[in-house]
């Protein structure tokens, strides 16, 4: 569990899993041999090897009047075709509700974008049926990035619209919103587009302090320093590109908190901007 405080909101990051590897199939292009130069990503991020470091994990931001949950990690008893990922069984409710936040309290649940990886406790498995994991939510949606997956099955991880969102639609709980869609006064979202067609940014603001929330804008911090490099899951690589370089000259040498979606522990940083054009993360 890390905690952040951004004015008068609190961030605090609830982990599903952490690994070490196993990440070539995500970043392709961050073999050990091109990882090892990028110094700074040793201990937090990478291992002296090289080996990416990665989290899943689920971010709560508690405004006081609101308490929001974003991307819900991989959930339990789902199916998947990744061996690692297939009927997992994890303590990640129990995990939350340690934190201060039992699956009740939520009255807010977003998805910055609709994988395998950032809906899977959107529904739970009780006799035999998936139904909505938190009961007192309004689960929102990108309008874009549903209608993109409506008729795009994730065949290489499973029925992941069928057994994580299409319930919560089916419930009525779903709000589809725009890719600009304020929650509340501290809580915003900005376009990301081309890791999917609909994903978005979070966007915290609370008493003169901001925190951004990357989604997988970036999966990883060697992206930072090298934003050239495509995850095998985007939809559309050059605007994935596009849309990091962007980020990263908008908010390097800023006093913008960065909290990656997969960055694992200390996960969150300021962008920084070396002499030569390089970009790192300060954390």
């Amino acid at each position: 569990m890390s905690n952040w405080q951004v004015g008068n909101v609190k961030i605090t990051r609830v982990v599903e899993v952490e690994a070490t590897g196993g990440t070539r199939f995500i970043l392709p292009q961050a073999t050990p041999e091109a990882v090892q130069p990028i110094d700074w990503l040793v201990p937090h991020f990478a291992t002296a090897e090289g080996k990416l470091i990665m989290s899943i994990h689920a971010l709560i931001i508690d405004t006081g009047s609101r308490r929001i949950i974003v991307d819900t990690c991989l959930g339990n008893d789902k199916k998947r075709e990744i061996p690692a990922w297939n009927m997992m069984q994890t303590t990640f409710l129990e995990d939350l509700e340690a934190a201060g936040y039992p699956r009740e309290s939520f009255d807010t649940v977003l998805c910055t974008h609709l994988h395998v990886d950032h809906v899977g406790w959107n529904t739970m498995l009780v006799d035999g049926k998936w139904v909505p994991t938190f009961p007192n939510a309004r689960y929102l949606i990108g309008q874009k990035e549903w209608d993109y997956w409506r008729s795009t099955a994730q065949e290489e991880f499973g029925d992941v619209i069928g057994d994580s969102v299409a319930p919560i639609v089916d419930a009525g709980l779903a709000d589809l919103v725009a890719m600009d869609h304020q929650i509340c006064d501290e809580v915003s979202l900005f376009p990301s587009p081309g890791h999917t067609p609909g994903h978005v940014c979070v966007q915290i603001r609370s008493a003169g302090e901001e925190a951004i929330i990357t989604g997988d804008s970036m999966h990883h911090p060697c992206q930072i320093a090298r934003p050239e490099w495509s995850s095998s899951a985007d939809a559309d690589a050059d605007a994935a590109r596009t849309t990091r370089k962007v980020f990263l000259e908008k908010y390097s040498n800023s006093d913008t908190l960065i909290i990656g979606t997969h960055f694992a522990t200390p996960t969150a940083g300021h962008l920084k901007r070396k002499d030569d054009g390089e970009y790192w993360l300060k954390t």
